[in-house]
């Protein structure tokens, strides 16, 4: 039986090639410490929340990652991207050694959503399988719907990841520049923290519009382009 139904087109597999080692953990070395142990302890669950762009999808991609490597069963759904059809065709967890499930707070109060996914996290625990799950809320803000649900959740560890502090940020930028495959002068990093909108979700986006702003105009990035491309709106091509 597949994992999902076949008619369903799911992304199931990690969305990057994401390491332990690339995160840049700041604050947030006790969360990141959490999460890698869940490698070593069948039967753990550990919810993970913390604002967009804190670096949770980063851990659950890296998560998956490394228990491949380990040469276990992993299995990463990002419920965010998927159809609201697709809850009914959740199978077979109990196969698994590690199931990650990024965005919960995206189908929090949709009764189809919330059932399956309490019968798939009850069939990895049954299996003794290894659980991480991520929302952008804390579980006390969730707005769960089914009790039993909300009870199954309540069961994990709760890791919540920090806001990373200004040099914090820019390690990260400097790190997601590397994963891009291109040079981010410091001007320019200082230039996006100073100028541009501080959460990471929004910093991050900015470096990738950069990018392919300089890539498009065959230009260095410098903070001339950064500014262009700031002050062009998210959808918008900014012109040379």
């Amino acid at each position: 039986m597949p994992l999902f139904s076949p008619q369903i087109p799911l992304p199931l597999e990690p969305r990057r090639a994401d390491r332990f080692e690339d995160f840049v953990p700041g604050p947030n070395a006790a969360v990141l410490a959490g999460v890698q142990a869940l490698l070593d302890e069948p039967g753990a669950f550990v919810f993970l929340s913390g604002p967009e762009g804190s670096g949770k999808s980063h851990l659950l991609n890296a998560l998956c990652n490394a228990a491949r490597s380990s040469g276990l069963a992993a299995f990463y759904v990002a419920l965010k991207r998927l159809p609201p059809e697709a809850a009914s065709g959740l199978e077979d967890l109990e196969k698994l050694d590690l199931v990650c499930v990024d965005d919960l707070d995206r189908i929090a109060g949709n009764p189809d959503w919330e059932e399956a996914l309490f019968k798939g996290f009850n069939a990895v625990r049954a299996a003794q399988g290894r659980l991480l799950v991520s929302s952008r809320q804390p579980l006390a803000s969730l707005p769960i719907g089914l009790p039993d649900l909300a009870s199954r959740l309540a069961w994990g560890v709760r890791l919540t990841l920090q806001v990373p502090a200004e040099e914090d940020k820019l390690s990260i930028l400097r790190q997601h520049a590397r994963a891009l495959r291109i040079h981010l002068p410091e001007d320019v990093a200082r230039y996006l923290l100073t100028h541009g909108r501080r959460d990471m979700a929004s910093l991050l986006t900015a470096l990738e519009r950069i990018k392919d702003a300089a890539f498009s105009d065959k230009r260095r990035i410098t903070v001339p382009l950064a500014r262009r491309v700031l002050s062009a709106g998210p959808g918008d091509i900014p012109q040379a």
